[in-house]
């Protein structure tokens, strides 16, 4: 066994032991009492958060505003049958992301898949890699081409398909664990894990082009 299969194993084992402490109860309790000030209070928490979640999916701002809009109302009206079995704010971002995923789907403009192929470098027969191995790294820390950079990396981003797109999102941008974007996403822990391998390698591959062309 790995060290890094051996640290994933204690850290599931410890989030199993530990007692789960959301820090949405205030909220929650208050969504649940019908609380007047209840849908001001989710708006403040996580308005800009579920926005910025539909707009990455969405690619557009007033199909955000919609979907955020639409999610919250059925957040505030289906609250009782959040369960806990997750963070509030998976299952809200859960909520959220089927909402937007809808809007997608009805103007089919997002991959729902990325192959193997997009993410891969090519090799020759022999096993070497077929294109020469360029170190751009240093890039990274020079002023003049960090406007490059984020272009690039929002080019990038903006490729990848809506689930991988969330997966890099959560993760990266938001904070989110592993086991929250499953329970948010519905899907297994090894899926989310997948997606964020894959989605990386891809946006490293797209970044190495454009920084080496």
């Amino acid at each position: 066994m790995s060290v890094l299969e051996t640290e994933v194993g204690l850290e599931t084992r410890r989030e199993a032991i530990a007692p789960r402490i959301d820090a949405d109860a205030p909220l929650l309790e208050a969504l649940r009492r019908r609380d007047p000030s209840a849908a001001e209070q989710l708006v403040g928490s996580y308005g800009d958060r579920a926005y910025r979640l539909a707009l990455r999916i969405t690619r557009n701002a007033a199909d955000a505003e919609e979907v955020v809009q639409d999610a919250f109302c059925n957040v505030i009206r289906k609250v009782d049958t959040f369960r806990g079995d997750s963070a509030f704010r998976s299952w809200l971002y859960r909520v959220v992301s089927n909402a937007a995923y809808q809007k997608v789907r009805g103007t089919g403009r997002r991959r729902a898949e990325l192959s193997l192929d997009e993410v891969l470098p090519e090799f020759r027969r022999n096993g070497e890699y077929a294109e020469p191995i360029v170190d751009w790294s240093p890039a990274v820390d020079d002023p003049s081409r960090r406007i490059e950079l984020r272009v690039a990396l929002t080019a990038a981003m903006a490729d990848l398909p809506a689930d991988y797109h969330t997966a890099v999102l959560w993760h990266d941008v938001e904070g989110l664990s592993t086991a929250e974007i499953a329970a948010a996403l519905g899907i297994s822990v090894a899926n989310v894990k997948s997606r964020l391998h894959r989605a990386r390698l891809f946006l490293r591959k797209r970044l190495t082009e454009a920084m080496t062309a």
